[in-house]
């Protein structure tokens, strides 16, 4: 069925053009998925769909998304603006700023929940006993010292990410000013980590009203958006301790929105991520691994998908080159 669909859209794009001495093989999906493929990525933005990548939040176990990023970059799968949510908006940072996808993944062990906050015996301690919550601001210290870049508008590509106001419940979109404390505020665990005070809000993780944020990807001007998706079949979670039970409800809260915001995205890309605690850095190379297993299975598709979404735009532009030659 799809071999047929990308022999039509082939045939649509020929019909605009002079004929040529040598056809592809229309029967061959990997000739039809090339020749298609060089079409839409030798377009600039503008003359082809706007290509959003959004992250999902999933606490440590969005570390994949730096593997499915790696995938993508090397295929030369275009990603012209950047959402994220919690630890997806920490990586989308980075995407947003230039950094290689390889180095990204590299990093992943650095911007775990260890990497990211106060964490250590004595602040469990205290978290577990006294009400004292971590801090997390050792974030906006990584955004501003690794990524060298103290506000969206110095990022290379546009990017927006979520956080929600723990007093009013409203979710609030960042995609201006300083980058550090909105990142902050995205990835910031309620329960965990203190509200970040920000502009006179009290910010907690975005996660917690928009787990896969695909409409802060089109508000930046995504016309296609591919997601990145973490989430967990939380009743197979092991419940060992106060922190894994906050971590349970944060995971059914955001699999319960992923449910309905999975379909507002074009095309999906889900590592089949498994039940790792949010302080288990040293697993963190096995997330990204998970993620460049699945983009790889998943980037034919993918690349399908693209292809049919910009036809009309290649038949357009075809179009207006046989009127004008």
């Amino acid at each position: 069925m799809r071999t047929r669909r990308l022999a039509a859209a082939l045939a649509g794009l020929l019909l605009c053009v002079p004929p040529v001495s040598a056809l592809p093989n229309l029967e061959q999906d990997s000739i039809l998925r090339d020749h298609l493929w060089r079409e839409v990525t030798r377009r600039p933005r503008g003359r082809r769909p706007t290509v959003g990548l959004v992250l999902s939040g999933g606490s440590l176990r969005a570390l994949a998304h730096s593997g499915v990023y790696s995938v993508l970059e090397d295929a030369g799968f275009p990603v012209d603006v950047v959402a994220g949510v919690s630890m997806g908006a920490v990586l989308g940072s980075a995407i947003a700023s230039g950094m290689p996808g390889r180095r990204l993944a590299r990093m992943t062990p650095n911007i775990g929940f260890r990497g990211a906050s106060n964490y250590g015996a004595f602040s469990l301690f205290r978290l577990a006993f006294f009400d004292s919550p971590l801090s997390s601001e050792k974030t906006a210290r990584w955004v501003d010292k690794v990524l060298n870049m103290p506000r969206f508008e110095d990022l290379k590509k546009p990017f927006a990410c979520v956080a929600m106001d723990i007093k009013t419940g409203e979710q609030i979109v960042f995609r201006e000013g300083p980058l550090g404390p909105a990142v902050r505020a995205s990835m910031n665990l309620p329960g965990i980590f203190s509200p970040v005070e920000y502009r006179h809000r009290y910010l907690v993780d975005g996660g917690v009203v928009d787990f896969i944020p695909v409409d802060a990807a089109r508000l930046i001007g995504a016309d296609y958006v591919l997601a990145s998706v973490t989430d967990l079949d939380y009743s197979q979670a092991t419940i060992k301790s106060m922190l894994n039970t906050l971590e349970q409800v944060i995971d059914i809260r955001g699999a319960l929105l992923a449910r309905e915001q999975r379909k507002r995205a074009n095309f999906l890309i889900e590592p089949k991520v498994t039940d790792i605690g949010y302080v288990e850095t040293p697993k963190a190379l096995e997330l990204v691994a998970q993620g460049i297993i699945t983009a790889r299975r998943r980037l034919p598709a993918a690349q399908e998908d693209l292809i049919l979404f910009s036809y009309p735009s290649l038949a357009a532009d075809w179009l207006r080159r046989s009127k004008n030659p």
